[in-house]
């Protein structure tokens, strides 16, 4: 099925580009997300009329993205979990801990826009953890995960 992009999509294409996807991806993602359209010839009509205004929507949402990046970037985050004498936390620290913790500091973060490299936290220490604002705009933040030994 053949799409137009109504903002930019990693490894796919940029607001505008027309681009051919399978279908499940456009019927079940892509459209109901309205990050992109049918690419047929009166909506490739109307987007081509609406195409400035959608520009400035995509730079608008990049400039708030790039200022919380300026607040969050460096930021460190301290979350407790219980844990063995070894340092080996009973259970884990996951994308949504640290989405709920970053909340609390008064940072609006999806869990999905937290980035685990390696997979949930399991041991005592220091994290380097990636956040996703933008699909521009990536920062890095520190996850302090402390042991409480009960």
């Amino acid at each position: 099925m053949q799409v137009i992009l109504l903002e930019k999509v990693i490894n796919l294409g940029n607001l505008g580009d027309i681009v051919r996807v399978k279908d499940g991806y456009a019927r079940n993602f892509l459209i109901p997300t309205k990050r992109a359209r049918r690419a047929t010839q009166t909506a490739i009509a109307e987007f081509e009329v609406k195409r400035a205004e959608l520009e400035k929507a995509a730079a608008e949402k990049l400039a708030a993205a790039q200022a919380e990046g300026e607040k969050l970037n460096g930021l460190t985050v301290q979350i407790t979990q219980k844990s063995g004498v070894d340092g080996r936390l009973f259970g884990s620290v996951t994308n949504a801990d640290i989405a709920e913790a970053l909340e609390g500091q008064g940072f609006k973060v999806e869990k999905s826009q937290v980035r685990l490299p390696n997979g949930p936290l399991k041991v005592v220490g220091d994290y380097a953890v990636g956040v996703s604002l933008h699909t521009d705009v990536l920062v890095d933040i520190t996850v302090s995960v402390l042991g409480d030994h009960a």
